[in-house]
């Protein structure tokens, strides 16, 4: 059996439990980009996000000024295009542990913290990045 015959299968007589499971073709395409477009105005709505974001419209345009070629370049805005992503699916991850109830719980500590070791690692990763970048660039190092 095919995983994509899940979206194929007759909804039955209440109809589809998801519509954009019977989209097809450009409608689902535009359809995904609003939902998309959604999840980003909700994260906006997260405080983390919302200054990572702000850093973001500087840092991916000062990549260019900073990195010295084009994969240098690439790799400090993907590494702050990284962090975005990441909080994005951490905040994900909360809201979903939220969702579930309030009440304090082993396991959703633990996929909170586990996605907040996440955003870290990604920030440790963007930062030691552009650390060595602006050290190779103005440091003194050829």
């Amino acid at each position: 059996m095919n995983l994509l015959d899940d979206d194929r299968k007759d909804p039955g007589p209440e109809g589809p439990v998801n519509p954009q499971k019977t989209r097809r073709g450009l409608n689902r395409i535009v359809h995904a980009g609003l939902i998309s477009w959604a999840g980003l105005r909700a994260g906006w709505g997260e405080t983390a996000f919302r200054q990572e974001a702000v850093a973001a419209l500087v840092l991916v345009p000062a990549a260019s000024w900073v990195g010295r070629g084009w994969v240098e370049i690439g790799l400090l805005a993907s590494s702050v295009m990284l962090v975005l992503i990441v909080e994005l699916l951490n905040s994900g991850i909360e809201a979903a542990i939220d969702r579930v109830g309030p009440e304090w719980h082993a396991l959703s500590k633990k996929a909170k913290d586990l996605g907040s070791a996440a955003v870290l690692l990604s920030l440790l990763t963007c930062g030691a990045l552009w650390a060595a970048a602006l050290w190779s660039r103005f440091g003194g190092t050829p």
